[in-house]
C-alpha cells in the first residue's frame, strides 16, 4: 500500500482547557491513528492535588457533604465531567 499518509492537528479551546486532536489518515480515508488529549487529562495533575489537600479538611462533614465538595473541586477544572457520568465514589475511613 503506497501511502503519503495526511496529518491533521486540531486545537480547540473548550469548556475547561484546550482539546487537541491529531490524526494520521492513509491516501484511501483510512483513520491509521488518532490521539485526543481533553482538558481533563492536562488538568489531571492539579486535580488530583487539590483533592487531596480538599479531602482530610473535610473529612468531618458527612459523606454527601464530601463528595459534593469534591465534585465541586473537580468542576473546577472541569465543569461536564460530574454531570456526564457518575464519577466520585468517596469511601471514609473513619477511626
Amino acid at each position: 500500500m503506497n501511502t503519503t499518509n495526511i496529518k491533521v492537528d486540531y486545537l480547540a479551546r473548550v469548556e475547561g482547557g484546550i482539546l487537541y486532536h491529531r490524526y494520521r489518515i492513509s491516501d484511501e480515508g483510512i483513520i491509521e491513528d488518532a490521539r485526543i488529549v481533553p482538558p481533563t487529562c492536562q488538568n489531571q495533575k492539579t486535580i488530583e492535588a487539590d483533592l487531596m489537600e480538599l479531602a482530610p479538611k473535610s473529612a468531618n462533614l458527612s459523606q454527601e457533604k464530601l463528595t459534593w465538595q469534591c465534585e465541586q473541586a473537580i468542576r473546577n477544572y472541569d465543569p461536564c465531567i460530574s454531570c456526564a457520568t457518575h464519577f466520585l465514589k468517596i469511601r471514609i475511613d473513619r477511626e
